[in-house]
């Protein structure tokens, strides 16, 4: 917007709030909008803009070229609310984000209306759901809903997995099946288990079948220790002597 397009345009304020508009007047705003067109989306806002009542009944409405630039791109971006890609066959990627960025300046400018119609796809996919699926290769996809429910609440930190102790799903606290004045049965856990904050963290949780094999070989060891406590040859105890008692 030049300076003669930013005369223009406060002179639409001026007929809502009869302010004088100078040559000053014009620069600034001119200066404030220089990448906002002087088009009728710019009119709008400001018709827009004196259309509504005050918040406070008291005040007095007085533009300025921050509201014509939120009211401008507010109207440009509900005419997008039902837009719709209108593709054509074989186009390339480069193609595509070309014709989608002039599509969508034209129905926002309000030059073409928003299709809300969808074409169906005939034959093999489309050049635009070819460019979207490489775009996501990759990535994980959920292996069913429930996953991707899941995925879609997962937080950081302990609770954004399933703890593998007491099973507690996402996002619920740990609980245990004991209790104690610390931690009272029935009650959540005040901190996670520890295989879950580890597990949490990347480091390695020993599933159910490691934990049985380490106490075998916990209990092993201890048999094993008991045994030659058993054969080994009994050690008396030293019977110490006091010199001093003797010679007396």
């Amino acid at each position: 917007m030049n300076r003669s397009e930013a005369a223009l345009l406060l002179g639409h304020c001026a007929a809502f709030d009869n302010r004088t508009v100078g040559r000053v007047d014009a620069e600034a705003w001119a200066a404030a909008l220089h990448d906002i067109p002087y088009d009728p989306d710019a009119t709008a806002a400001v018709a827009r803009f004196y259309g509504e009542s005050p918040k406070d009944p008291g005040q007095r409405l007085w533009i300025q070229p921050h509201d014509v630039r939120r009211i401008r791109r507010s109207i440009r971006s509900e005419r997008l609310e039902d837009f719709v890609y209108q593709p054509v066959p074989d186009e390339t990627p480069r193609e595509y984000l070309a014709r989608l960025r002039g599509q969508q300046n034209a129905v926002a400018s309000g030059q073409a209306p928003a299709s809300r119609t969808r074409i169906a796809l005939e034959g093999g996919p489309s050049t635009r759901d070819v460019f979207e699926l490489v775009q996501g290769v990759g990535r994980q996809v959920p292996g069913s809903d429930e996953e991707a429910v899941i995925a879609t609440v997962r937080r950081a930190g302990p609770l954004g997995i399933v703890c593998p102790k007491c099973e507690a799903a996402i996002g619920r606290p740990c609980h245990g099946a004991g209790g104690s004045e610390k931690q009272p049965l029935g009650k959540p856990r005040r901190t996670p288990h520890s295989d879950r904050t580890a597990a949490a963290s990347g480091q390695h949780v020993p599933t159910a079948e490691e934990r049985r094999q380490a106490e075998e070989r916990q209990r092993e060891a201890s048999r094993r220790a008991l045994e030659r406590l058993q054969t080994e040859p009994e050690i008396h105890d030293i019977e110490i002597v006091d010199p001093e008692g003797d010679a007396a």
